[in-house]
């Protein structure tokens, strides 16, 4: 059981038995369960002996029933007393004593042979949800082709090296992370992101570890050992988060603690009771009894087991949920702000018209632009030289943080930014069309005259508007926050269905808007994990959208969707929100459990017998309730953008004129 129940020391003889327990994929390979199912054999045995006459014969099956029930927990219970640590599995081995002392073994064994069980079944349900998460390390082939010495070897990938180049045939998976270095095809990611679509990959692009080959033969350069890729430290994180404690953990962790020693007390006040009454054997038998059915053992596993199977099930399809803590959080969640650029949109802004002035082309307005953009590293402005080229840059570009770049081109003074730094002039109307479709707008002056205006714009993803509507379904009020301008968001927006759009923001004003938008709820930030690090900090939980190998987001966020299918989104909120349901069903049955039994035992009116077995009924009822956590379902087929003009959002943005600026845009 857990820390609280049997409370096996770090380190000690019971965590190497529980490591043991975790490789064991039957349930007959459990030894508990052995243990419990000789005890239960030996049992019957004494049993039919009795009833054959042989009273003797039968007591001595029965304690031999007993002994070999009690060996599962009486030998870590009495470590645990050297240690100073008590824990339900001293309650247990207190009242299995006392039954034996009093001459009830059949009762002693019966409890041996229940607790036994449900020990084991704990045990097991553990140990296939780590089995699972573990199955992750599985999808590293044994054998990775390498190039060495002017040909293809065979090896092992954990002596694969960085700077080694894999051969990829189709069919086949990386070994670890690399960089594509030759040829094209798509990667087959479903195993780790969640997602069935297959990515388009060329050379320059990301080859994770686990990934398939879907194509042609690749060749891959490898930028990780195979310890330290993605999908190992997916694990890795994983594995630690499900160690981590949430506040529904904490409080059963706080009841189970002090519970026990007070269940000691109360029977010793029980047993105390016999000597003033006169009927001591009775009043002790009470006693013992009382232990057993105080016991808190399905209260201690009652969130542990539903975190790690929940955790795990998450992390298979696609999302990393950092413990308990993020997982409750993320149960509570009623608001979720989302960023536009990346979350909402495809993050590959393109060049979508280009307008010019009279006495100007479109060509020599793109050329400027391209220029000015040559050493920016802004999406705006690797779209804009996407559509131009490789035009040489201008001199003495600078920046002016919030507006735009200044510079000069064969010593003409230039110009690039928003509207409102730079007047649109003549170009009114088309610069307000294009906001209007969702485009970003640049505007090209040169000494003051306006040249021509440049509409970039990042298309929504597809399946962003059934996103919306599957939040709405949970009850869940949406927000966008951007720092594009105003139109874009508006027009963003409305496709998506999203009611409220906040504009025209810096990161830092998204964090401050947050408890705003939380009205006192749970709320969550969708981002990217780096641009929007505030407001993932700020929030209540924070999400990183697209976070497959990308060590900040999995590092800082409470929760890492790996995949790009923003429907990932609500899949982890429902998910959560259904393990947070299962966690308060167990603790309250546990409560309740204890709350009934306690009363009729100190009464009399339950024997030692029933009381085990109905409080072992409740355990094995909560390792099954808690293994319903662990129910994922796919995502579906991914359906087109369908523009909502039913809905008018409610736009929130900074007074003033309309802005359009690549330089506080996304």
């Amino acid at each position: 059981m857990s820390g609280e129940c049997c409370g096996p020391a770090e380190g000690g003889p019971s965590q190497d038995r529980s490591r043991g327990e975790q490789s064991a994929e039957r349930l007959w390979q459990v030894r508990e369960l052995r243990l419990a199912a000789v005890a239960a054999v030996l049992l019957a045995a004494g049993w039919l002996v009795g009833l054959a006459g042989a009273e003797l014969v039968g007591l001595g099956f029965e304690l031999a029933a007993a002994v070999a029930g009690a060996a599962t927990f009486v030998p870590g219970a009495l470590r645990n007393l050297l240690r100073r640590r008590v824990g339900v599995g001293t309650l247990m081995t207190i009242a299995a004593v006392g039954a034996v002392a009093l001459g009830q073994f059949a009762e002693a064994a019966l409890l041996g042979v229940l607790f036994s069980i449900a020990e084991g079944l704990e045990h097991y349900a553990i140990a296939r949800t780590r089995r699972g998460l573990r199955a992750l390390l599985a999808l590293v082939p044994p054998t990775a082709t390498v190039l060495r010495d002017g040909g293809e070897q065979q090896v092992a990938p954990d002596d694969l090296a960085v700077g080694d180049r894999m051969v990829l045939r189709p069919g086949e998976r990386a070994a670890t992370d690399g960089v594509l270095h030759s040829g094209r095809t798509s990667l087959d990611l479903s195993a780790i992101t969640g997602e069935s679509v297959p990515v388009e990959a060329g050379p320059g692009d990301t080859v994770h570890a686990g990934a398939i080959n879907g194509g042609g033969a690749i060749e891959v350069d490898v930028t990780a050992p195979a310890s330290d890729s993605s999908l190992a430290r997916i694990v890795h994180i994983v594995e630690e988060a499900q160690d981590r404690k949430g506040r529904g953990q904490r409080l059963a962790d706080r009841i189970a603690r002090p519970l026990v020693p007070g269940i000691m007390v109360l029977a010793l006040l029980i047993a105390a009771l016999g000597l003033v009454l006169g009927e001591p054997l009775v009043w002790i038998e009470r006693a013992l009894v009382v232990l057993v059915a105080a016991s808190p053992c399905a209260l201690a596993i009652a969130v542990p087991l539903t975190v790690v199977a929940a955790v795990g099930a998450a992390s298979r399809t696609g999302a990393l949920v950092k413990g308990g803590a993020a997982l409750e959080e993320l149960g509570r969640v009623s608001t979720v702000a989302v960023d536009k650029t990346g979350t909402l949109t495809r993050n590959e802004p393109q060049v979508v018209a280009t307008i010019a002035a009279d006495g100007t082309t479109e060509a020599e307005v793109l050329h400027i632009a391209a220029a000015l953009e040559a050493r920016s590293e802004h999406p705006l402005a690797r779209a804009i030289l996407s559509a131009a080229g490789s035009p040489s840059p201008a001199d003495e570009v600078t920046a002016v943080p919030g507006h735009g770049l200044r510079g000069h081109l064969d010593g003409v003074a230039l110009r690039l930014g928003k509207p409102g730094w730079i007047s649109p002039g003549p170009l009114t109307d088309d610069v307000t069309h294009w906001q209007q479709l969702g485009a970003t707008v640049v505007l090209v002056e040169s000494d003051d005259t306006v040249l021509g205006a440049v509409a970039v714009r990042d298309e929504l993803r597809d399946e962003a508007p059934e996103t919306i509507r599957r939040l709405r379904a949970l009850g869940i009020d949406t927000a966008m926050l951007t720092g594009d301008n105003t139109r874009t968001a508006t027009a963003l927006a409305q496709q998506a269905g999203i009611d409220t759009v906040h504009a025209e923001l810096l990161p830092e004003d998204k964090a401050g808007l947050l408890e705003k938008l939380s009205n006192g709820r749970r709320i969550a930030m969708v981002g990217d994990g780096i641009n929007d690090a505030p407001a993932l900090a700020t929030a209540d939980v924070g999400i990183a959208m697209g976070a497959m190998g990308t060590d900040v987001a999995i590092e800082t966020a409470d929760v890492a969707l790996m995949g790009e299918d923003l429907r990932h989104l609500p899949q982890v909120l429902s998910h959560a929100r259904h393990a947070r349901a299962v966690m308060l069903q167990n603790v309250g049955l546990s409560m309740a459990i204890i709350a009934v039994l306690i009363p009729l035992a100190a009464a009399g009116v339950l024997g030692l017998a029933t009381v085990v077995f109905v409080h072992e009924l409740a355990e094995v009822l909560v390792i099954a309730n808690a293994i319903r956590a662990a129910r994922t379902r796919p995502l579906p087929d991914t359906t087109p953008v369908s523009p909502n003009h039913d809905r008018r959002p409610s736009i929130v943005g900074k007074p003033g004129p309309e802005s359009g600026g690549c330089c506080d845009a996304c």
